[in-house]
């Protein structure tokens, strides 16, 4: 059966209506938090953690899901990097299961998936979507963790926001250091800055905005006295596909005539600083070429997380390059 994230997220009853779920797609953020709710609301439970892999190459482990617990009432077992692979033992653990819970994490699984087409079509399994984050769903979460803060304001929201290139990861860490270092909380716009390193994601920022604008003597010149701090590429790559999907979507709206209209009415609205220069981009791009860009810094992230061997920095300036090159084609 399918249902939504936001409902699971809201009503964490709706674990006990279903044998089993699958969560998959894009979002590990939004993963990672739907695992640590289910744990904390299941502290009496034994938690396991098992991945496909050691599942498909050993059947006693299977086995062992459906085993009984000497100490505690039922099992909760997490089975992570899941793909159609898994389906045929899957269905024979799923149908004898009496309390025991199994939860299968997978990444973005195309409608043809047998996986999430047994999820989808049983009624008592749940499959769930995790996808991609926008800014509505971030700022929510910005609003329900500062519940209560002086300062919250639109200013101070776009800056928790911005600098955390729209990583659901990053932003929750973020508004972790936010709530401990703000135990008055009275969010002073001074103190929220220094605390999140604004200065550099700033200085990114105008390096990204020069790329995307197709200024090649301006981002040469940046990328010359930008620091580029190497635990953040990713983060940095965010950013990029964060600003040309936002073109993206302000070009789906309108045509090059209207552009400044759709901005000023875009929901939620666009930061009024960032304006200008959105409106100058968008004139430079189109949706074909921000389609192919979008898949290259995909690939690139896909590099990044699985070849330790590569010189990151040298890579992410390549893509900065790249992006300058295609603004002006």
């Amino acid at each position: 059966m399918i249902v939504k994230s936001y409902i699971f997220e809201n009503d964490l009853n709706k674990f006990n209506e279903f044998k089993s779920f699958l969560f998959h797609g894009v979002n590990l953020g939004l993963k990672l938090e739907l695992k640590k709710k289910v744990k904390a609301n299941n502290k009496k439970d034994l938690i396991l953690s098992l991945n496909q892999n050691d599942l498909l190459e050993n059947d006693i482990l299977f086995n062992e899901i459906n085993t009984s617990s000497l100490f505690q009432e039922r099992k909760i077992v997490f089975i992570e990097n899941c793909n159609d692979k898994i389906l045929p033992d899957l269905q024979n653990v799923i149908d004898k299961l009496d309390k025991n819970k199994i939860i299968i994490f997978s990444d973005s699984l195309d409608k043809k998936s047998k996986l999430r087409n047994f999820f989808e079509k049983e009624k008592n399994i749940a499959c769930i979507a995790c996808y991609e984050d926008n800014e509505i769903t971030l700022k929510k979460i910005i609003n329900n963790k500062l519940k209560g803060f002086n300062g919250l304001d639109n200013h101070n929201i776009n800056m928790i926001l911005n600098c955390t290139g729209f990583d659901r990861v990053k932003l929750n860490n973020e508004l972790d250091k936010i709530l401990a270092c703000f135990t008055d909380k009275l969010l002073d716009p001074n103190k929220l800055e220094a605390l999140l390193n604004i200065k550099t994601n700033e200085d990114f920022n105008l390096l990204k905005d020069e790329a995307i604008l197709g200024n090649k003597i301006k981002t040469n010149k940046l990328l010359s006295d930008t620091i580029l701090e190497p635990e953040k590429n990713i983060f940095y790559l965010n950013i990029i596909n964060q600003r040309l999907n936002k073109i993206k979507e302000i070009l789906e709206k309108t045509n090059t005539s209207n552009l400044e209209n759709t901005i000023n009415n875009l929901k939620p609205p666009i930061f009024w600083k960032d304006k200008p220069v959105i409106l100058s981009q968008a004139k430079k791009w189109n949706t074909k070429k921000i389609n192919y860009f979008l898949n290259k810094t995909y690939k690139t992230e896909l590099e990044f997380k699985s070849n330790n061997n590569i010189d990151k920095s040298l890579l992410l300036k390549k893509i900065l390059i790249d992006l300058c090159e295609i603004a002006t084609t």
